[in-house]
């Protein structure tokens, strides 16, 4: 069985609107976090089908590998940001923690 590249894009397309859904609504710092996660794999779908159909030989491999790299640094920021916010002001929501403007 085939499958072919717009199978491919439809589910990187869904990834990628559950992912900005879930940023845009979310007010949980992790839940917004995993929202960037979902659309960080979302192009690495895309990144490994135009590696596949499109003929990009390993390029398309090297970008989803060098994205999962970034995405893992970015996890461990945000997580360590997260926790320090909860431990000075007792939430992980992001609308509370204004005091950082100041």
């Amino acid at each position: 069985m085939m499958v072919d590249l717009n199978s491919y894009l439809v589910i990187g397309a869904l990834l990628f609107s559950l992912g900005l859904f879930g940023v845009i609504t979310r007010r949980n710092g992790v839940a917004v976090l995993m929202g960037v996660e979902l659309i960080l794999n979302a192009a690495n779908v895309n990144f490994i089908a135009f590696a596949r159909f499109g003929g990009m030989d390993f390029s398309g491999h090297v970008f989803a590998l060098f994205v999962i790299v970034m995405a893992a640094a970015e996890a461990a920021v945000a997580l360590a940001i997260i926790l320090n916010i909860f431990n000075n002001m007792g939430t992980i929501n992001i609308d509370e923690a204004d005091q950082l403007k100041q």
